[in-house]
């Protein structure tokens, strides 16, 4: 990621969460950049503020409670297929209510919409849980729609999550680069 984030960036953090990689993001991008953060609770979108206040990068992001799949609808015209990278961590909120999950089905359709505004060249990470009750099935299905853009000129890797590797129930990371247009 920040191999592919610079000064002036347009970035999204997908699902915020409690605000670590939408900080990482503003300050990849710089005062000239901008962070588009999205996510359905409130308490995620509160303690990413605080944190964002706390190392004083909050006007370089706009945070939005909205679900990951209607990002493309809080994006001007002009930002489609200009953002250089897109960060997601699916699952529940850490320390929130664990019945509130990301779903396979929004995934797959915030994945989609995420490509589309995906400049060649730039970044989508996912970091699937599958240690909680519907990872498995969100996994599997973020590696189905993975596999099919091996033939749209793009570079798909996953990994596990280093020091977790002997678990079964281990966290992996999808890193998809879109190559071509």
């Amino acid at each position: 990621m920040a191999a592919v984030i610079g000064q002036g960036s347009v970035v999204i953090d997908a699902t915020v969460g409690n605000g670590h990689d939408t900080v990482f993001l503003a300050k990849r991008v710089g005062a000239e950049g901008k962070v588009f953060g999205f996510d359905i609770q409130e308490e995620a979108l509160a303690k990413t503020r605080l944190l964002l206040d706390q190392e004083e990068l909050r006007e370089r992001v706009r945070l939005i409670r909205a679900n990951h799949t209607d990002m493309a609808d809080h994006l001007s015209h002009e930002t489609r297929g200009e953002v250089r990278a897109i960060m997601f961590n699916l699952g529940y909120l850490p320390g929130g209510d664990k019945s509130l999950i990301t779903k396979p089905g929004d995934t797959i359709d915030a994945l989609k919409a995420a490509y589309s505004l995906l400049r060649p060249g730039g970044i989508i990470t996912i970091v699937c849980y599958r240690g909680h009750p519907g990872g498995c099935q969100e996994y599997i299905a973020v590696g189905d729609w993975a596999s099919s853009l091996y033939t749209k000129e793009s570079i798909v890797e996953c990994a596990e999550i280093p020091q977790n590797q002997k678990s079964k129930s281990a966290p992996l990371l999808f890193i998809i680069e879109k190559t071509k247009e």
